[in-house]
């Protein structure tokens, strides 16, 4: 289905895939997860638009499959195999953050295979695009599957030692509302990366034990209450799939959310408002790799070589 077209001339399409309660909506836009709803509920449970506009402005984080290098990296530089990269210096104070104008979620994929329940999409990388070397491939498919659950697996190769951190990221609201409070969270996390001003880890791994970060058992949120940017530390490594973050409406609505990635970033959604929405309307949360990791050499590395595959699968399962 045709969604729009974006303000360089490239036709986006819209997929719909659907199991048991669970339909979603996938854009070939940045790979962006637009819609997500189970039956019996009026809302879509993540925020999204209808506008493709949006996606190419204040949104362009919204649902995406934010990469090569998701979050910020320190000082714009990486360092890969005795080489400096620099990167674009598109945040304060010579942040880069989300991977700079080039990155995936700022451009058109290929649908390359579609089904009533799955939809995967490509997207090439040229030596020298983002700044870093190698010319990488990467792969999205997203499934549904009954009764209600979405997964994400993403694969990248590359002919060159090269940096990969991808994440979805999705802002999600379970009852629809205003805003996110009343929600409970729990995050399986023992520790969290405390942040700079500028909202890069200090490279401290903070103990999450008595701190407010602690969320190992369900605590409900609220945003005069709580504030997130921060990664919390579900692992050193990648693992097997493993259970991650649950959140839970108000409403009774639960969404639990399994990855193999060793970290995931929480985001209160405080500033990057929807057209005509308030802030704190949805939560991010994002399967990923530590970050900044290139600039700590206490944090998993996110180099991968040519002889590497990288791989990750994310899923989220909703429960009424």
């Amino acid at each position: 289905m045709r969604f729009g077209t974006s303000s360089t001339g490239v036709d986006v399409e819209k997929v719909t895939l659907s199991a048991g309660d669970l339909t979603v909506s996938i854009l070939t836009w940045g790979a962006i997860l637009q819609d997500v709803r189970i039956a019996g509920v009026d809302h879509s449970l993540t925020l999204g638009s209808d506008d493709l506009a949006d996606y190419e402005g204040t949104l362009r984080h919204h649902g995406s499959l934010i990469g090569p290098i998701v979050n910020r990296i320190s000082n714009g530089r990486i360092k890969i195999d005795r080489m400096m990269y620099e990167l674009e210096r598109n945040g304060k104070d010579g942040i880069h953050l989300h991977s700079g104008a080039q990155a995936t979620q700022r451009r058109a994929w290929t649908l390359v295979d579609t089904s009533d329940t799955h939809a995967t999409l490509t997207c090439a990388l040229p030596d020298g695009e983002c700044g870093l070397p190698g010319n990488r491939m990467i792969t999205v498919t997203y499934r549904v599957s009954a009764p209600a659950t979405l997964s994400m697996e993403i694969t990248g190769t590359t002919d060159a030692t090269t940096a990969m951190n991808f994440a979805n990221h999705s802002y999600w609201n379970l009852d629809g509302s205003e805003k996110w409070d009343g929600h409970t969270l729990q995050i399986n996390a023992d520790a969290v990366l405390p942040s700079t001003p500028l909202f890069y880890p200090t490279g401290e791994i903070l103990d999450v034990t008595d701190t407010a970060y602690d969320f190992r058992k369900p605590r409900t949120i609220t945003a005069d209450a709580n504030s997130f940017d921060n990664n919390f530390c579900l692992a050193d490594h990648r693992r097997p799939l493993h259970d991650a973050v649950t959140l839970t409406g108000k409403s009774g609505l639960s969404m639990s959310m399994a990855t193999t990635e060793p970290g995931v970033q929480v985001y209160d959604n405080k500033s990057g408002a929807r057209p005509g929405k308030s802030t704190y309307e949805g939560i991010a949360i994002e399967a990923q790799f530590w970050p900044d990791a290139p600039n700590q050499p206490a944090f998993p590395s996110i180099l991968v070589t040519p002889d590497e595959t990288y791989t990750q699968v994310t899923t989220w399962t909703f429960t009424r």
